[in-house]
């Protein structure tokens, strides 16, 4: 459990570094990440590096003890780059060409820029390499944000022709692949092929899928350009790169393969402005965020990882991109320290050490305002530091539910989502919410993973089974349960031929035989809830537990199998999952809102989310009598409380 926090030297006037530095010390800070934006510092001019600051801020952290996280800069190219190379450019869906003047202003495809990176990295890696004071490197930063996964320009195409010729072999493979006999879309050529934008109306979907994947291929490429320059010339190191919440372009386990640990940028406040919710809840959590939102990426960036996972960035404060940017609840930022720390974070990493006057994120708080006095948070993460003492290092507990999310599917409901709204992600982020107000632990896991050892395995929404993960399923001894539009559709984006859910059909003991999207305010009502957004018609043995009022099934079991024809409401997704649960024999409790648990070792933790204060005793029996290692039965709104089991 170490804290971190991110810094920018150079930024700042270098008389500053050593009292920062001392600082940091003070606050309890381990872990410094630097020079992910420096590029136009180290090289001012084509060929002339000027390493002579970034070797004395180096030194500076490491001699008052600090680890160091060294950014490759490759997020940010310098105008003398671009104006030298205008091919590393990407274009946009709209056929635009995204300009120089902020941040992510390159191609993932580009070869210019591919060599580049091959350049600064080594370079970068050559001088710091082993420097002792290193303890990771940081590839790039936030593949993939401001909407720049995918690229439109002549080098994405021309890459992605070739990318279609490695997997189809010939244009009859592609075209058969894709039913290019629809509306003429046949091509005698890979050549013959572009990327699926600037159409009449929409692209072919298995096209898109194809260009979706292409693109995540891409960004994984371009990760491991870094990963193997950095194991030469900077070996013992750890490798990460910082994700994004919210985020879906790329698959992640795709891009983790090349890393030590994932790592994630968390800003609840952030993200719950940009989310899906009402203006209701929005204003209930605008000051704590949506008391699942980290707890799911802390999760999903577990398996993500591979076990392995920290935040590098930490909100502490009121953000700067959101519609509307409140600030934290007072304790917040330390109850955010501490769920990470429950979901097994080895470091939680604060944005930023000060707050930048100048610039487009002068409005983004930090530990420090800009006049070097310390903000709330500061406060906050000394807190902590004195918190872990009390709790040391433990082990991560063993979830007792596995939910299945496959990057593919959200790339599904996107491309074809057929009733606006339909989201494989939401659908996942809604079921990790209900188990979460269980009291359960989860694990999310990628399709690859083991299964094994799981008393419940949930797949929200797997539009894309591979023959690995149905093996899985059929030979697992826990309860599946499986929501709308699971194996609904083959690799290749087509309908099975024996109508969804294909080849499980004989495990859910139902048939899809027809689907139909709801508009806002249509629902289909049952005794325990309704269905909306989507429902679908089965046939077949599996028994109707739960019917709509018109008959139409909505929850089927068969054997230790179940599946939800249909897009649950919040009250029916806690009827059906609690009972599939119960059936799993795990303990279901009735958490309020708010209140969240998550077991680390053997500790107990709670968190209240909610505005007031909860009394646990109300909801986790004999609570009144734990010896409490963190706070007490009676939690404060922001409070958090521990206890060993």
């Amino acid at each position: 459990m170490k804290l971190g926090v991110c810094y920018y030297p150079e930024h700042w006037p270098e008389n500053w570094w050593a009292e920062d530095a001392a600082a940091m010390a003070r606050l309890g800070i381990v872990r410094v990440r630097i020079g992910e934006f420096a590029w136009s510092r180290i090289e001012p001019e084509p060929g002339r590096f000027d390493w002579g600051w970034l070797d004395r801020a180096i030194d500076v952290l490491h001699a008052h003890g600090r680890e160091i996280v060294l950014g490759t800069p490759t997020a940010t190219p310098p105008k003398w780059l671009i104006d030298q190379h205008p091919d590393i450019l990407a274009v946009d869906a709209r056929g635009r060409e995204r300009r120089f003047g902020s941040r992510r202003h390159y191609s993932f495809s580009s070869p210019t820029y591919g060599r580049e990176t091959q350049r600064i990295v080594t370079a970068m890696a050559q001088r710091y390499g082993e420097h002792p004071g290193i303890v990771a490197w940081q590839t790039d930063n936030e593949y993939g944000c401001h909407d720049t996964v995918e690229d439109y320009g002549p080098n994405a195409a021309r890459a992605f022709r070739a990318w279609l010729k490695a997997k189809y072999e010939t244009p009859e493979r592609l075209n058969a692949a894709w039913g290019n006999v629809f509306w003429s879309m046949e091509v005698r050529a890979f050549d013959e092929v572009d990327p699926p934008n600037l159409t009449v109306t929409e692209a072919n979907p298995a096209h898109r899928l194809d260009f979706q994947r292409f693109s995540s291929d891409q960004v994984a490429a371009y990760n491991r350009l870094h990963t193997e320059i950095l194991r030469v010339f900077s070996p013992g190191r750890e490798i990460v790169h910082n994700f994004m919440g919210f985020f879906t372009a790329f698959d992640h386990h795709a891009v983790a393969a090349d890393l030590d640990a994932a790592t994630w940028d968390s800003y609840p406040l952030g993200f719950l402005e940009q989310g899906w919710w009402s203006d209701a809840l929005k204003n209930r959590f605008a000051r704590q965020g949506h008391p699942d939102l980290a707890a799911f990426h802390h999760d999903l960036y577990r398996g993500v990882g591979r076990g392995r996972w920290q935040v590098m960035e930490q909100q502490p404060g009121p953000v700067n991109w959101a519609p509307h940017n409140p600030a934290p609840l007072d304790g917040m930022v330390r109850l955010w320290t501490w769920e990470a720390f429950a979901h097994g974070a080895e470091v939680v990493s604060y944005f930023r050490w000060r707050q930048a006057p100048f610039a487009q994120e002068q409005m983004h708080a930090g530990l420090h305002r800009p006049d070097r006095s310390e903000d709330r948070a500061a406060l906050e993460a000394r807190q902590v530091g004195e918190d872990i003492k009390r709790i040391g290092a433990q082990p991560t507990a063993c979830a007792d539910v596995a939910l299945v999310f496959d990057y593919q599917s959200e790339w599904v409901t996107q491309i074809q989502p057929q009733g606006r709204g339909f989201s494989a992600f939401r659908a996942a982020f809604e079921w990790y919410e209900t188990l979460r107000c269980f009291g359960l632990d989860v694990d999310i896991v990628g399709p690859d993973a083991d299964l094994s050892g799981y008393g419940l395995i949930a797949l929200p929404c797997a539009p894309i089974i591979s023959d690995a993960l149905a093996a899985q399923l059929r030979n697992s001894g826990g309860l599946i349960v499986a929501g709308p539009r699971t194996a609904s559709k083959t690799a290749d984006f087509q309908i099975p031929p024996l109508l969804p859910p294909g080849d499980l059909a004989d495990l859910f003991g139902v048939k899809v035989e027809r689907v139909e999207s709801l508009r806002p305010g249509l629902k289909e009502h049952t005794d325990h809830g309704a269905v909306e957004r989507w429902l679908e018609h089965g046939t077949g043995p599996a028994r109707a537990v739960v019917k709509t009022a018109s008959g139409c099934g909505v929850h089927y079991a068969h054997g230790r199998a179940h599946y939800i024809a249909g897009w649950p409401d919040a009250a029916l997704r806690q009827h059906v999952l609690g009972a599939i649960c119960l059936a799993a024999g795990l303990k279901v409790l009735a958490l309020p809102d708010g209140l969240r648990l998550r077991r680390l070792g053997p500790f107990q933790f709670a968190f209240n989310y909610a505005p007031e204060a909860v009394n646990l005793p109300d909801y986790i029996p004999g609570s009144d009598k734990f010896a409490f290692a963190l706070g007490r039965a009676h939690l404060p709104a922001a409070g958090v409380a521990a206890w060993r089991v």
